[in-house]
């Protein structure tokens, strides 16, 4: 059940992370007369989510997806195998 809901948690997280990066890209087209045009501070903070983004989207669909997929599986032939000796 713990592992349920460590999945349901890194889903969620994800989702919110890339639905604020796009939200805020969104409302700085709308918006961008009322921007500054000398603000570093929102466009840090634009950077910044667009990493955490990026590293969202590698960690579910990159090498790391990859390596936890082999993990289970290594996992599941280990618990077979224990099985099978009882």
């Amino acid at each position: 059940m713990k592992a349920l809901w460590e999945k349901v948690f890194q889903y969620a997280l994800g989702a919110i992370v890339i639905i604020s990066f796009f939200v805020t890209l969104i409302l700085m087209i709308v918006h961008a007369e009322s921007v500054p045009e000398n603000s570093p501070v929102l466009y840090s903070m634009v950077g910044v989510l667009g990493t955490i983004a990026t590293a969202v989207v590698m960690y579910f669909f990159g090498s790391s997806k990859g390596s936890a997929d082999k993990n289970d599986m290594i996992k599941g032939k280990m618990t077979d195998a224990e099985n099978k000796t009882k």
